[in-house]
């Protein structure tokens, strides 16, 4: 099994432009197996079958290449918000160890998981807290504190910029990762990134290797401190989105 995994994640890795060592391959194995064991008795990913969690969690994550161009070269200072399973933080950290990376879910059992695979894989510079965007955006310790933030987390482009964006240091980005055509979304949500002190710069359409299914980088990129006002209170961002 873990031959067949090796093989098929280097084509992937081969396609993407990434070019990791034996035991970096071997260290997502190991998560692939910690995954499908704990998903025996959390709810942590309905994909869980090997071929699609090595496409559509491990080289999606790793995705980000495209849209951070010198992502292998930098000790970028990382967030990702609504990290679920660790995906896209984890995955970066294993392919990327100079990444320096937080991930963030309001769950706290997820948050559990999260550690127990930092711990397995023996990995460092990376930290698994718990907290909701909107409570955590506003504490000074993460607040503006990131050079760059990434979420695979489903929520509309005006939503997931309120809880993101905040976390972003001026000059920084936030890059989320979307299905599909986005083009209104994105249209819609472009007043809402200006409001929170972001201007969407660029869009990275592509297909995941091996696949037609189409996903996006949105690359927001932050010009000014976001207002005090932002985020608002837990459960607005989703309810009212701004507009």
């Amino acid at each position: 099994m873990r031959e067949i995994f090796k093989k098929q994640f280097q084509d992937e890795l081969d396609l993407l432009d990434i070019k990791l060592e034996d035991n970096q391959i071997d260290q997502f194995y190991d998560y692939f197996e910690i995954l499908v064991e704990w998903n025996k008795v959390m709810n942590l990913t309905t994909i869980i079958e090997m071929e699609e969690v090595i496409t559509k969690h491990f080289a999606d994550s790793l995705s980000l290449v495209k849209g951070v161009k010198d992502l292998s070269e930098k000790s970028y200072k990382i967030i990702d918000v609504g990290t679920g399973a660790g995906f896209p933080g984890i995955p970066l950290k294993i392919a990327f160890p100079q990444l320096n990376i937080t991930l963030m879910d309001s769950l706290n059992k997820k948050v559990k998981f999260l550690n127990e695979v930092i711990e397995k894989l023996g990995l460092d510079g990376i930290q698994a807290i718990h907290g909701r965007a909107e409570d955590m955006g506003r504490d000074v310790k993460h607040r503006g504190q990131y050079d760059l933030c990434v979420s695979r987390a489903v929520a509309n482009l005006s939503t997931l910029s309120e809880y993101c964006v905040p976390f972003v240091k001026v000059g920084g980005s936030f890059i989320p990762y979307k299905s599909g055509k986005i083009e209104e979304e994105l249209g819609a949500a472009k007043h809402a990134v200006f409001l929170l002190g972001g201007k969407v710069e660029g869009l990275e359409t592509f297909l995941l290797p091996g696949t037609d299914a189409e996903r996006s980088l949105v690359l927001i990129h932050k010009n000014s401190e976001t207002s005090g006002k932002y985020p608002r209170k837990a459960g607005l961002p989703s309810k009212e989105p701004l507009k």
